[in-house]
Order: C-alpha cells, then structure tokens, then sequence
C-alpha cells in the first residue's frame, strides 16, 4: 500500500493527481486513434473481411476494456458533472472522437463501393449509439470483470452483426 505523503511527494494535490491521470489516459486515447486513423488510410485493409472486427478489437479491447482506460473513463463519467474541463474531455473520448472516426469509416465503405451512398455522419451514430449504451451497462459501472467484457462483447458483436445486415439490405435513401 502506497501512503498519501509519498503520493504528494510526487503530486502537489488532488488536482495535480487528475491531471496527470487524464494527461496518461489522452496519451493512450490519442495512441489508439492514431493507430485505427493509419489503418483506414490505407484502403486495402478493408477488402481483408477482418478489418472491421480488427478496428472493434482494437477500440474494444485497447480502449474500453484497457484497465486503466477503463477506471479512467469510470472516473470521468462521475467528474464531468462537477468539472467543466473533466467535461470537455468525456465529451471527447465518449463521443467527438469515436463518432468522428466512425464516420470516416463508413465515408471509406462508401468511397470505395462496400455500402451504398448512405449519410455517414448518421451511420456512425446508429452504429455507436449502442455501443455507448453498453459500454455503460457493463464497461462503466462497478469492478471490470470478465462476466461484464464477455456480456459486453456478446451484445456489441451481435449488434455489429445486425447492423451491417441491415445496411446491407436496406440502402439508405434521400427523402
């Protein structure tokens, strides 16, 4: 066990302690979206049929379900109420980033003819919305287990699944 006066030793205060935490975690954030952004650059990944499964691996797996990312993220989930700034960076990495990527992708898919001409940006929220929503229900809440990551893969793989069904069996259409 660590005692608090070693821990202010190396931190000034409790602010300084969430500040270098979140200054860890936007390095891993940033890291990670680096990663996915060089994979989609190139455009042959997504004739490999394990592209897309790679990228939820990687978001998933690296990001989600990371340890610290995850206690991190818990942690931002109930700051942001009382913190503007702890805000703008749940805001960031739960929402701006994912969807912006996100959209990206399916702007690639379309580019390069695996989707039909759809909107990407309302693609990638009816993609992510229910990942956030499980995310919150077993990655964000309580101890991480493997009971709450196997549940969460379980619900997030087979809406992966629907969801490019049924893109695939209904384009979208401008009304």
């Amino acid at each position: 066990m660590v005692k608090e006066s070693t821990i202010y030793y190396h931190f000034k205060n409790k602010q300084a302690i969430l500040d270098e935490l979140i200054r860890q975690f936007e390095k891993v954030a940033n890291s990670m979206m680096t990663q996915l952004e060089q994979a989609l650059g190139n455009t042959a990944y997504f004739e490999d049929s394990l592209f897309y499964q790679n990228v939820c691996d990687t978001f998933f797996e690296d990001y989600l379900m990371d340890d610290f990312c995850n206690k991190v993220m818990r942690l931002l989930l109930l700051e942001q109420f009382n913190n503007e700034d702890i805000h703008k960076v749940y805001d960031t990495w739960m929402f701006s980033e994912p969807l912006k990527f996100q959209s990206k992708v399916f702007d690639t898919l379309i580019k390069i003819g695996i989707i039909k001409h759809a909107d990407s940006t309302y693609l990638a929220v009816k993609y992510y919305a229910p990942i956030y929503l499980f995310s919150q229900k077993w990655l964000l809440t309580g101890t991480l287990s493997e009971v709450k990551k196997n549940d969460f893969r379980a619900h997030a793989n087979q809406h992966i699944k629907n969801f490019f069904a049924e893109i695939e069996e209904k384009p979208c259409q401008i009304l």
